[in-house]
């Protein structure tokens, strides 16, 4: 039977979740099924059947407006107007969201629809905004508040960023109440960990499956270029870093702290730096700026002996997996979902925070090279996605039998 899903993101074939909405297009589409992928800011793939919610003048007066009354998502009525019209006229037998907040949808206006339009939504969790008043997450700052009631937060500043005022109790308590009750709603979470703290949360109530995400390895495989040669690596051990943007919060610092620790047979890269960033970096660490050219980040991921995320927060890095693919083993800090890509001799965990331990990781896991070029496509995306769909003909078959 012929699908139509419909995905609500904040983007479209770009950054982690833009990627993951196109990749499920693709496997959708192989399938025979429909799709169509609504996005509230940048562009879309022009092969991708696409509805833009938001213009960026939007975008940057819901932003304002968020920073300046600490309400992000109650903004942009008229735009998210236009996308119930959207979604009504596509008539889709699954609505699937991921991000909705970003600063292009107003989620109220949104999840009343949904709860008198009655189809099946599954909501994948790519972050734990979705139950806290105000933050994306929290291991960071060790905030348990959401646990019980937002209130007093400690992390205005972080994203979505206020400029002083706080409404996180508000925040929270429309959430729940907005977030709750829609009868026909399944949570996906791409990590066990996220999946475990929804449980704790108001969400508690709704089915949740674990779907790690998946990277196209037709793109992401072991792929030769002349990056060494270009940058004067030749003769170089290369520890790789991908971000965007680069924050504390992503380990910056920590690859700072590690570049005086390497010994000069030793290069850092880094890719997804500011003009800013590049401009203030020690020698022993090479910075490239942000690139969307995914077979370029490929043969960035593939020159590299060691991809190192000492990430503090995160949920399943898709960018543990692409270095994965391209054969470079990982070592990442024991955060959130990050650690669930690491087995079968493809990397290491170390401890928060620890860089002598990292780099004690780094310099016994870059002996797992040569046997991650023998098993890159083990987080293909057909297979991983594939539960998707899976788990949409279930919802679907549900939903017509209760009709």
């Amino acid at each position: 039977m012929n699908m139509k899903v419909f995905q609500i993101n904040t983007v479209c074939g770009v950054g982690s979740t833009g990627r993951i909405a196109t990749d499920l297009y693709h496997v959708l589409e192989r399938e025979g099924h429909s799709c169509c992928i609504a996005y509230g800011r940048g562009t879309a793939p022009k092969e991708i059947d696409s509805f833009k919610i938001d213009s960026t003048a939007d975008v940057y007066v819901h932003t304002l407006l968020s920073r300046l009354t600490d309400r992000e998502g109650l903004f942009s009525k008229d735009a998210t107007s236009r996308l119930l019209k959207k979604i009504e006229d596509y008539a889709p037998d699954i609505i699937h969201l991921h991000n909705i907040h970003g600063h292009y949808l107003n989620y109220p206006i949104l999840f009343r629809f949904l709860k008198d339009y009655g189809r099946p939504v599954v909501w994948t969790l790519h972050d734990c905004w979705a139950f806290t008043g105000h933050c994306a997450y929290f291991d960071y700052a060790g905030c348990q508040r959401w646990q019980n009631g937002c209130h007093d937060c400690p992390q205005l500043k972080s994203y979505p960023q206020s400029y002083g005022i706080d409404h996180s109790r508000k925040n929270f308590s429309m959430k729940k109440e907005l977030f709750t009750g829609l009868e026909q709603l399944h949570i996906v979470t791409p990590s066990q960990w996220l999946a475990d703290l929804v449980k704790k949360s108001f969400l508690k109530q709704y089915p949740v499956t674990v779907i790690h995400n998946g990277i196209d390895t037709t793109v992401f495989k072991p792929t030769a270029s002349d990056f060494r040669k270009r940058n004067g690596l030749e003769h170089k051990k290369i520890i790789l870093g991908v971000a965007s943007p680069w924050t504390a919060r992503k380990g910056l610092q920590d690859f700072i702290k590690l570049s005086s620790m390497i010994p000069d047979e030793w290069k850092i890269v880094l890719v997804g730096l500011s003009k800013k960033q590049l401009a203030s970096l020690p020698p022993a660490i090479l910075g490239i700026e942000r690139t969307n050219n995914t077979k370029e980040l490929a043969q960035i991921y593939t020159a590299a002996d060691i991809f190192f995320n000492p990430t503090y927060e995160d949920n399943y890095p898709t960018t543990n997996l692409e270095a994965i693919a391209c054969g470079t083993p990982v070592v990442t800090y024991d955060t959130g979902g990050s650690p669930e890509s690491i087995g079968n001799n493809n990397g290491a965990v170390a401890d928060k925070g620890n860089i002598s331990d990292a780099w004690s990781k780094i310099l016994h896991s870059t002996e797992g090279k040569e046997y991650l070029l023998h098993c890159f496509n083990e987080n293909d995306k057909y297979k991983n996605f594939n539960v998707y769909h899976m788990l949409y003909q279930q919802l679907q078959n549900k939903y017509l039998g209760m009709r």
